[in-house]
């Protein structure tokens, strides 16, 4: 009855321990992974959204949409591709890890480096500019 809970137990300190870490790559605070909603906004700076985002996650069905499309920013962010995007996804309690603890770089919002040419499909349409 016990193992349950141990096991879950130790699979969230791991999960929280790499996302700290990935955090801390990104220079940014690693404990903000452990404040409710700040995690949020801090993630969002990671990826290079604006923090009303968020509010966006109370949507329903959307929010799935919307989180399918951050993950994908987060992997770019750290120059993984669509295929990782898929494993943290379906299989984050490995690609997380894998993220935090790996060799993986953080390359900027949207696999964008600082001061460098976003790709074409980064660039924002011409009536936001």
């Amino acid at each position: 009855m016990m193992i349950p809970i141990i096991i879950s137990i130790i699979l969230c300190i791991v999960i929280v321990a790499a996302e700290w870490k990935m955090y801390s790559k990104a220079g940014q605070p690693g404990w903000a992974v452990l404040i409710p909603i700040y995690n949020i906004i801090v993630l969002m700076r990671i990826i290079g959204r604006h923090w009303t985002r968020l509010f966006v996650y109370l949507i329903p069905l959307y929010n799935i949409i919307a989180i399918i499309q951050d993950i994908h920013r987060l992997s770019k962010s750290f120059g993984k591709d669509a295929g990782f995007t898929v494993g943290l996804i379906f299989l984050g309690i490995i690609f997380y890890p894998i993220l935090g603890f790996g060799s993986a770089k953080y390359v900027g919002p949207n696999g964008v480096s600082p001061g460098g040419t976003p790709t074409a499909n980064d660039r924002q349409p011409a009536y936001l500019q």
